[in-house]
């Protein structure tokens, strides 16, 4: 039976969601951001009703008389507002409640979700009771109607027996005592809304709490228009407890159950209520699926990250990903744009559900998911796309804590971000030093990304480099540095393939981190890095290569001098770095190879190693251009 509900419920969402894809676009469409546009919705209202609460009076014969003038003397102001505040609370509603059936169709509301489902319920019926609250506070004959069905309905309990209906008898019984208890509900109710809101979004991973910009402009402008073309009124006049109201403009949409006091048995209405309520938060546990399936866990290895995550049961690659810190693309979360496109390498993966559009038969049929959608059913190997992802770019500010001079032009710098705060990245990444100005310097980390508690960077003095030149000449320990990143997709590729490193000068830096990397992560290949400088004072670490090749055995060191001098004191490889390559390696065929460095040099070096067997997508760089004010890298992909 609850199968065959959800079917047919998703059916509709389908088709519906297809419908507003044609005409949104994925990335808008609204059934793709229901959780944030409700949130957006709540700030509307809280904006809007502090508005009102500010000129809102709270006794007995004064509530409905400010809230007139409030509407009518200043209709410009607090009329819209009143509007937009009873217009964003029923959209809240709805749009709630969408979200919950969608969730529910889409069979997203077991396991670790269960959380989550049962907070939304608790916070669908807050948001009704503030918003039937709400009605009391205008007391005019729609307020009396509400506060008299709620009395009569309570009454029905055991635990008032007919107690409450008594203050309500006469209009002397009404009192400001009244208002002011209502008021303190209507402003109570909302903080217990926002905790509970941030309690629902704690098991999603970089949950969103906002719709994009364009959404929540439109629904403001929604709301906004409505309230001019139908603006929210006072009914019947001030509420008189000496006349039964009658022919009062009700609310069907928030007050449907106050209705049908008068219409069925009381108690009877609250084995209803209470049952279906009961029925919703058990949901997460009715049948098909077994509750004891809601233990399992399987290990999910993405790449090019080589990081293997947890997956709890039901639990998406995307969440699961996310919330271990993986950088995942992704934007609608909702199986409709496309965007977390991935590659199931290897494991079962049951795909989910998603609009076709998003990821075609042919897609599937290649080992193709949506990592949105897609939940893993035994341990599992995925690999996505990061060349273009850039969402997870963040700005930080780090405290320089150490100065080193390593040679006579290059600086170690050790940056540490605040108590707390750490940054996520993979070797061979970068970052963008942000300067006064607004421009970039681009530097990458030297160190690997288990040892986090400090970005390294490896700061080659430039002639004329504005940036290189501070750092040489007025930087010191202490300086406030901000920058953005991660950056770049230039990282170590998962294959079997022995690895060629070239590096350089300061190109060492992220190769550093990379061979750091691979050691932690227990690589076995066999590594060769040749580090190519114009003359032996530019090796400015040479002794830590020396001690990765004694330590490890699949490691070998080869530095190589452009112009070594004449005294004598260099009797290593001296030429062109890539020379010292090709007498090494005849033939490149099935090696990955990786340089860093100045364009010239890659330039230059690719189209000999490619002359020799180098494939043309198993050469990697990370090239840097130097300008006359600046060095800047420029990662690129070959």
């Amino acid at each position: 039976m609850v199968k065959l509900l959800q079917l047919t419920i998703r059916w509709f969402f389908m088709r519906i969601e297809n419908l507003f894809n044609l005409a949104f676009g994925e990335r808008l469409n609204p059934f793709y951001h229901l959780g944030t546009i409700s949130f957006w919705q709540f700030w509307l209202l809280v904006g809007s009703g502090f508005y009102l609460y500010i000129f809102a009076e709270t006794g007995v014969h004064d509530a409905y008389a400010s809230v007139e003038a409030i509407t009518h003397k200043q209709w410009w102001a607090g009329g819209i507002l009143r509007s937009i505040h009873r217009y964003a609370t029923d959209g809240m509603i709805l749009t709630m409640m969408l979200h919950l059936l969608r969730h529910f169709a889409y069979d997203r509301y077991r396991g670790f979700r269960a959380f989550s489902w049962l907070t939304g319920v608790a916070l669908l019926w807050l948001i009704y009771i503030a918003g039937a609250n709400g009605f009391m506070l205008v007391w005019d004959k729609l307020a009396q109607f509400v506060i008299i069905a709620a009395a009569e309905w309570f009454d029905v309990l055991p635990m008032f027996n007919g107690t409450l209906i008594r203050n309500f008898l006469y209009l002397e019984s009404v009192n400001s005592r009244l208002f002011t208890l209502l008021a303190f509900i209507h402003l109570g109710a909302p903080l217990i809304v926002v905790f509970i809101m941030w309690v629902h979004v704690q098991r999603v991973p970089r949950a969103h709490i906002n719709p994009p910009r364009t959404i929540a402009i439109a629904v403001t402008l929604m709301f906004l228009v409505l309230s001019l073309v139908k603006p929210v009124l006072s009914t019947g006049g001030e509420a008189d407890m000496s006349v039964v109201p009658t022919n009062i403009s009700f609310d069907w949409f928030e007050l449907p159950v106050l209705a049908l006091v008068y219409v069925m048995d009381p108690m009877q209405l609250w084995y209803w209520v209470l049952g279906l309520t009961a029925l919703m938060f058990m949901v997460p546990w009715l049948p098909p699926k077994k509750l004891g399936d809601a233990q399992a866990e399987t290990s999910v290895t993405f790449r090019p990250d080589n990081r293997a995550v947890t997956a709890r049961f039901g639990e998406t690659l995307l969440d699961a990903g996310l919330r271990q810190d993986i950088n995942l693309p992704y934007e609608c979360r909702n199986g409709g744009c496309g965007v977390c496109k991935c590659s199931v390498i290897s494991g079962k993966v049951d795909p989910g559900l998603y609009q076709p559009n998003a990821l075609s038969a042919e897609d599937l049929a290649r080992g193709k998911v949506l990592a949105c959608c897609a939940t893993a059913l035994e341990d599992a190997v995925i690999e996505y796309d990061a060349a273009d992802f850039v969402r997870t770019i963040k700005e930080y500010r780090a405290s320089v804590v150490k100065m080193e001079k390593l040679s006579h032009d290059v600086m170690r710098v050790l940056l540490k971000l605040p108590e707390g705060q750490q940054i996520q990245f993979r070797a061979g990444q970068y970052i963008n030093i942000i300067l006064d100005d607004g421009q970039r310097r681009a530097f990458s980390f030297a160190n690997p990304p288990h040892e986090a508690e400090f970005v390294e960077l490896q700061i080659r003095l430039m002639q004329g480099g504005l940036y290189t030149t501070h750092v040489f000449e007025h930087m010191k320990e202490g300086d406030t540095v901000r920058f953005e990143g991660p950056i770049g997709d230039f990282s170590l590729r998962e294959s079997e393939r022995p690895i060629v490193f070239v590096a350089g000068a300061t190109g060492f830096a992220p190769i550093k981190s990379m061979v750091e990397d691979a050691f932690k992560r227990g690589l076995k290949r066999q590594i060769h890095l040749y580090w190519g400088v114009r003359q032996l004072q530019d090796l400015y670490l040479p002794n830590l290569p020396q001690q990765w090749a004694s330590e490890h055995s699949n490691f070998h060191f080869i530095p190589v001098i452009s112009e070594p001098q004449s005294d004598g004191s260099w009797n290593g490889r001296t030429g062109l770095v890539h020379e010292a390559i090709l007498e090494d390696f005849p033939e490149l065929k099935e090696h990955e190879i990786y340089a860093c460095g100045s364009v010239r040099m890659v330039e230059a070096i690719f189209p000999f190693l490619k002359n020799h067997g180098a494939e043309e997508d198993q050469c990697f760089s990370d090239a840097f251009t130097v300008s006359a004010r600046s060095m800047a890298f420029q990662p690129r992909q070959k």
